[in-house]
């Protein structure tokens, strides 16, 4: 008998979400098996597929050049956010949207349009939140359900941990437009605001700065929610590290 446990729950649920109700037997059989297969991807399962998605989504996008001032710039973003004890590979997007994530391998992307909104270090304490979300295991979560949630939609046709190889570069796009646009709770936000702050405190870095990157994005989105519609509201979270800051804690 299998217990069921928390992400094996929300990846079920993902699957129902795309549509399984419409699907015929096979649909449903495959489904099911994609879904089990999701639930018990295992570290390097995730960080295999982590790894080809990273990739197909830079193929997808324009990538700043080395020598360019958005990718000097964020080395310098990133000099200091140190001591994650993770293998962090980060890269700018050229376009006008704005936007960062990373996936669970430590593949972290900020989008221009972000950069030109903000300072370094307001740039800084957002991709320390998108960091936050890798090192507390929130993306590897988001990876199971991005996962069934293609496999029940169809994208990733019969595919099972044994052939995450065999991925064509279609597949790996939809997975990673999956993971991109992946949904946390506001519990993980929260958790995530908060690593970001002790990692820059840990970095003697700008802490007013992530507030200050909060009420920026409040102003970009009405205060309802942040660059991210899955995100609790901006301002609420500017408010929270504010708090933070005074109490000292």
């Amino acid at each position: 008998m299998i217990r069921l446990t928390a992400t094996t729950a929300a990846v079920a649920c993902a699957a129902l979400l795309a549509g399984c109700a419409g699907a015929n037997m096979d649909s449903l059989t495959q489904a099911g098996t994609s879904m089990f297969s999701a639930a018990t991807l295992s570290d390097a399962n995730v960080k295999q597929l982590s790894d080809q998605s990273c990739a197909q989504m830079d193929k997808q996008n324009t990538l700043a050049t080395p020598d360019s001032t958005y990718s000097k710039r964020l080395v310098k973003i990133m000099s200091g956010l140190q001591n994650t004890g993770l293998p962090l590979d980060a890269k700018v997007y050229m376009t006008k949207d704005v936007n960062a994530w990373a996936m669970a391998n430590g593949c972290v992307r900020v989008y221009s349009g972000l950069m030109d909104m903000m300072s370094d270090d307001e740039v800084r304490g957002v991709l320390g939140h998108e960091i936050g979300h890798v090192a507390l295991g929130h993306t590897k979560s988001a990876m199971q359900v991005a996962y069934s949630t293609a496999a029940a939609r169809g994208l990733l046709g019969s595919t099972g941990n044994a052939t995450l190889t065999a991925l064509s570069s279609s597949q790996l796009g939809a997975l990673g437009e999956q993971l991109v646009n992946a949904q946390f709770s506001q519990r993980q936000e929260s958790q995530a605001d908060d690593y970001s702050f002790d990692l820059l405190t840990k970095n003697g870095a700008n802490r007013q700065a992530l507030v200050t990157a909060f009420q920026k994005l409040a102003k970009l989105d009405g205060g309802q929610s942040s660059m991210l519609s899955s995100h609790p509201g901006s301002a609420a979270r500017a408010q929270h590290i504010q708090d933070r800051i005074a109490s000292g804690k």
